[in-house]
């Protein structure tokens, strides 16, 4: 049985306790997360970025929690994403959320993202309130690389320059549309290109651009101890098919390992081919399964 219970609460013996976290709990979350650093690679970034501060943290980390000791967490935000959580620990997490009053709708996440088994057994308890899904990407390799590639890079790859956000802002959007399926201007365009300027600011956006022209790009999302994680790789449609992407990820996987992390990561659609092809003539090798919920 899992109590739902507020911060201030404490667990019961022998009982599962699902609550938010506090600040107080980052070191045993950080224990945790470290179980993996790659799978768990979003929640800790989160948990450095935030301290837990509720108004950074634009959510909650839930934790489960068996006879005191936290075994298993939930971010749950825009991305609903569990940590090392077993099947009892993810019906702890959605009993919790589904009895939180979440608003019109029922839900207030716009993806579950994470571990396979995990993830697809925490969307069938939430299905029911939270369903339909607009996409759900039930096999997406999880792939690394903690090495510089073998394959030569192309030498037009280089950190995008923070005078470059209006060239590369544009090639952004149209990864996003195509990848997610929704556009991310569709609340006006503050928030997203502000997120953009950030990764040029921080030194994590890459990119082939010419004449002005973004030909390849592709940013790192989350990087903590270690390791990152690549998102939105993207080459201009004028450009798909001349192999562009291989030898331009390899220059990436350089750059990134030098100045960011040395340990690189990121997922893919099991149906995406070509990209498939293209990460493995880079040397990223498959070392988990991710599924993603799109809502």
């Amino acid at each position: 049985m899992t109590q739902l219970v507020d911060a201030r609460a404490g667990a019961v013996p022998g009982d599962q306790v699902v609550r938010a976290l506090t600040p107080r709990d980052i070191p045993d979350l950080v224990r945790l997360t470290a179980r993996d650093a790659r799978a768990n690679l979003f929640v800790r970034y989160r948990v450095a970025e935030t301290g837990l501060r509720d108004v950074l943290l634009g959510g909650s980390i839930l934790g489960c929690f068996r006879d005191g000791v936290l075994v298993a967490a939930c971010h749950s935000g825009a991305n609903l994403v569990p940590v090392q959580a077993d099947a009892a620990a993810i019906d702890g997490f959605a009993e919790h959320l589904l009895a939180a009053d979440t608003g019109p709708g029922g839900r207030r996440s716009a993806s579950l993202v994470g571990p396979q088994e995990a993830v697809l057994r925490l969307w069938s308890r939430l299905e029911g309130l939270w369903g339909p899904a607009r996409s759900v990407r039930a096999d997406q390799p999880f792939l690394a690389i903690d090495h510089d590639p073998a394959l030569p890079a192309d030498p037009r790859v280089r950190h995008v320059m923070i005078d470059e956000v209006d060239a590369l802002y544009p090639a952004s959007v149209a990864m996003f549309r195509e990848e997610v399926g929704i556009d991310p201007e569709a609340g006006g365009s503050v928030g997203y290109r502000a997120r953009v300027g950030q990764l040029v600011a921080r030194g994590w956006a890459f990119a082939i651009i010419e004449r002005g022209q973004v030909l390849f790009k592709t940013e790192v999302g989350a990087a903590v101890d270690g390791v990152c994680q690549l998102q939105g790789v993207w080459v201009h449609p004028d450009h798909r098919g001349r192999g562009i992407a291989a030898p331009a990820l390899a220059g990436v996987v350089r750059l990134v390992r030098r100045d960011v992390a040395p340990d690189v990561t990121l997922y893919v659609n099991d149906f995406n081919a070509p990209a498939r092809a293209t990460y493995d003539r880079v040397g990223m090798r498959q070392v988990d399964t991710f599924a993603s919920i799109l809502l």
